[in-house]
């Protein structure tokens, strides 16, 4: 299993797609998902979350910056996907072993296939802060993009990811 995203299709929507092996039980994979106090360790926003289809989240940026999403689908400790401003995120987990299988599907609503190679690259870097949350390594959450999210940038368009999306905090040039 490559750690790397892929690029495909979701009901013909533009979406990156994650798969790992996670050396940890469901029901801890599951807390650190959609536990708030977990998810700052790893998720890009805070989160304030109600479990429960339908209720109200709101994500809140290092940099102040809000925005609010829906919980739509709620199946613990197997699946839990919600709009994430203008995009569909979902995570799945199934027993694999004495560990689990994550599957981690982002739909590309919002901005489109453009935003997939900048997509991938911030899953690639908070996947790699969930493992290290789940090992007891919690750490901040990675914020905005550093020098790994650049690496893996490039890596993600070397792969043939599209591109073309704004990088947050880059300096944009209009013509």
């Amino acid at each position: 299993m490559s750690e790397h995203g892929t690029y495909t299709t979701d009901d013909g929507r533009p979406a990156v797609r994650f798969e790992r092996r996670l050396a940890h039980p469901v029901d801890a994979v599951w807390r650190t998902v959609t536990d708030p106090a977990e998810l700052r360790h790893w998720f890009p926003t805070s989160v304030e979350l109600e479990l429960r289809v339908g209720a109200p989240m709101r994500f809140v940026h290092g940099d102040g910056e809000v925005f609010e999403g829906e919980l739509r689908e709620l199946d613990p400790p197997r699946r839990l996907a919600f709009l994430w401003g203008g995009d569909l995120l979902r995570f799945e987990l199934e027993p694999d072993g004495d560990g689990t299988r994550l599957i981690l599907v982002h739909v590309l609503l919002g901005e489109g296939a453009d935003a997939a190679a900048r997509t991938a690259a911030g899953w690639h870097v908070c996947l790699a802060a969930l493992e290290r949350t789940l090992a007891g390594q919690a750490a901040a959450a990675p914020d905005g993009p550093s020098p790994e999210w650049r690496d893996r940038y490039a890596e993600y368009v070397a792969l043939g990811f599209p591109a073309g999306a704004p990088i947050p905090g880059d300096a944009q040039t209009t013509s």
